[in-house]
């Protein structure tokens, strides 16, 4: 099966593929990856779909075939003050403008951004594009090294093991903790957390 972006590749157009990491987290940043590969075959996946490892592994390759990359980052405040949609597409932004290379085309993960370029944005592209694949990994990878420095920072969260998203384990950190200075205040687990006492 081709690839979402060959028929940009085929127009000798350079394509950008952009994926998020951290959407519906209750704690951390968004972070967008956005990545330029030269036409081909990659052995790139979703990044939900891969180990720890296989994704460190792959980033590295990522960052070595790529004509380029970059990182776009929405921190808390942002997703609290702008909501989760806006401030994706914030961080979004970031990532392109961060490219050391202007892509001339964008396939995104469903992420209808407002651009004058030719635009694929369809649901599951981070498992039918190569480029979206690898903006994911970026992404990912990126997040989880903040999320575990997090971890450090505020510890009792269990930030490197969840990563900021919605677990019991979470859920019972939060009503005995309260909520850190990384947790999104727009999230209803979190804001429940703050009308219930905490602990000594």
């Amino acid at each position: 099966m081709e690839s979402l972006e060959a028929g940009f590749w085929a127009l000798g157009l350079r394509v950008a593929g952009v994926d998020e990491a951290g959407r519906g987290a209750w704690a951390g940043p968004i972070v967008v990856g956005a990545v330029i590969l030269p036409p081909g075959r990659y052995p790139f996946k979703d990044s939900k779909l891969l180990t720890p490892k296989a994704r460190e592994a792959l980033a590295e390759e990522v960052r070595r075939v790529a004509l380029a990359h970059a990182l776009g980052l929405a921190e808390v405040e942002e997703v609290d003050r702008l909501g989760v949609y806006r401030a994706t597409l914030l961080a979004a932004k970031r990532a392109l403008s961060a490219l050391a290379l202007p892509p001339e085309a964008l396939v995104t993960d469903y992420l209808p951004l407002s651009t004058p370029l030719p635009l694929l944005a369809p649901p599951r592209a981070d498992r039918e594009s190569p480029s979206v694949a690898a903006a994911s990994i970026l992404a990912k990878v990126h997040r989880d090294r903040l999320m575990a420095e997090l971890d450090r920072l505020y510890p009792g969260y269990g930030f490197a093991q969840h990563k900021g998203y919605g677990t019991p384990e979470h859920q019972e950190a939060l009503l005995a903790l309260g909520p850190s200075p990384v947790h999104r205040r727009r999230f209803n687990p979190v804001r429940a957390s703050l009308r219930f006492p905490q602990g000594p």
